[in-house]
C-alpha cells in the first residue's frame, strides 16, 4: 500500500526535547504505523517542498501504548509510532515559529 505525503505524516510532536532537538536539525513527527525510512524521507521533502528540504537520515521507533485509570475501569492508550528527522546542515523547518 502506497501512502501519499500527507497521510504519512500525522502530525508534528511538540515537547521539550522535540524543541531541543530542532535546534540541531532533528524534528519529531508521529507518522503512519504502516510507513517505512524511505517513505518517511520522501513524504518530509514532497510536504516541505517549498522550502526545499533535504533529509540526511530518518530515525524510527514504535512508542507503545500506557495503562491508565479513570476511576475503576482500566485502559490504554494507543500505540504509536515516532521518527526523527535529521536535515542536512544549515537546513530548517519553522514549524514552531512564534508558538
Amino acid at each position: 500500500m502506497s501512502l501519499d505525503a500527507f497521510s504519512t505524516i500525522v502530525r508534528p510532536v511538540v515537547s521539550e526535547k522535540s524543541t531541543t532537538l530542532g535546534e540541531q536539525g532533528k524534528y519529531i513527527f508521529e507518522v503512519a504505523p504502516s510507513a517505512n525510512k524511505i517513505q518517511i524521507k520522501h513524504a518530509i521533502e514532497a510536504a516541505f517542498a517549498n522550502k526545499k528540504v533535504a533529509v540526511s537520515a530518518v530515525n524510527i521507533l514504535r512508542v507503545p501504548g500506557k495503562q491508565r485509570r479513570r476511576g475503576r475501569s482500566v485502559g490504554m492508550t494507543r500505540s504509536w509510532k515516532k521518527a526523527i528527522v535529521t536535515l542536512k546542515a544549515g537546513q530548517r523547518l519553522d514549524l514552531f515559529e512564534g508558538v
